[in-house]
């Protein structure tokens, strides 16, 4: 099978089990999330080459809380003892993890308990916010990978293009990422905001407050942070590969690479876009 082909293939998949996962039912994304976002913590941890027992800690920790996030989101049943049980368990979890540098005499403990807290700031705690997307409207949370993935394409589209003119493009980053320039960003800047203008108009952002009289500022200004963080966090993962000096993060995805691959936008946009809707409600 071609690379090509390959990359479409999973591509594909990977679009409708996101798209399905928000839209099928409640019950499904939160499977499904608490699925990935376990797998990233555990991609992460290998990627800065922690031992089984850290990778495992850092699993256990994500999935608590996701599982707590979702619970308080979007909860159908009346388990009183639940909630209690979910955060004993968490704060359980992270205290073994770091108490237990003091009993297994590693080399590093610092870089330990560094790995496995930033586990859960840059990973788990994003994916986790996403609840609070669900729980406003499933079509905000699309809006979030729509824009995403149409940014992304824009940038790529706009960036290849102007390449090819004299003098090229103008890198962004070239120590970090030698293929991202300021053109493709505004090119990328540009297909968004017009897609949320168009999400807009079908409805998607019904959910959100209007600013102004114009019922499109509120889509705008959500495309344009979902552009800037997007991209901050598409760069911050391309700086820990090149870092570590890997080409992807992992090879869950076929001609994809990894799962942080595939959501490191997300990391850093799902947070920016939660805190410009609560400001929106304050």
């Amino acid at each position: 099978m071609s690379n090509l082909i390959q990359r479409t293939l999973s591509g594909a998949v990977y679009v409708a089990l996101v798209v399905a996962g928000i839209l099928v039912h409640p019950l499904f994304f939160g499977i499904l999330f608490l699925l990935v976002s376990t797998l990233a913590a555990r991609e992460y941890m290998r990627l800065r080459g922690a031992d089984y027992f850290l990778r495992i800690t850092s699993s256990i920790a994500t999935a608590l809380l996701f599982a707590m996030a979702w619970w308080v989101a979007l909860g159908e049943w009346n388990i009183p003892w639940l909630m209690p049980l979910l955060i004993a368990l968490y704060i359980l979890t992270i205290g073994t993890t770091l108490i237990s540098e003091l009993f297994r005499k590693a080399s590093d403990p610092i870089k330990n308990w560094g790995d496995f807290l930033v586990s859960q700031c840059m990973i788990a705690f994003p994916f986790a916010l996403m609840n609070g997307l669900m729980m406003l409207s499933p079509w905000i949370l699309l809006a979030l990978f729509v824009l995403i993935w149409l940014n992304d394409s824009g940038a790529y589209c706009v960036g290849s293009l102007l390449n090819k003119r004299k003098g090229g493009n103008h890198k962004m980053f070239p120590r970090v990422s030698p293929n991202k320039s300021w053109e493709g960003l505004v090119g990328g800047a540009v297909v968004a905001i017009a897609a949320g203008c168009l999400l807009e108009y079908f409805g998607w952002f019904n959910a959100l407050p209007a600013l102004g009289a114009c019922r499109f500022i509120s889509p705008m200004i959500f495309s344009l942070i979902v552009v800037i963080f997007g991209t901050l966090g598409d760069l911050m993962e391309s700086l820990l590969k090149r870092t570590i000096g890997v080409k992807d993060s992992g090879k869950f995805m076929p001609g994809h690479g990894g799962v942080l691959d595939r959501f490191d936008s997300i990391l850093l946009a799902t947070p920016a876009v939660v805190f410009f809707i609560w400001l929106l409600f304050l």
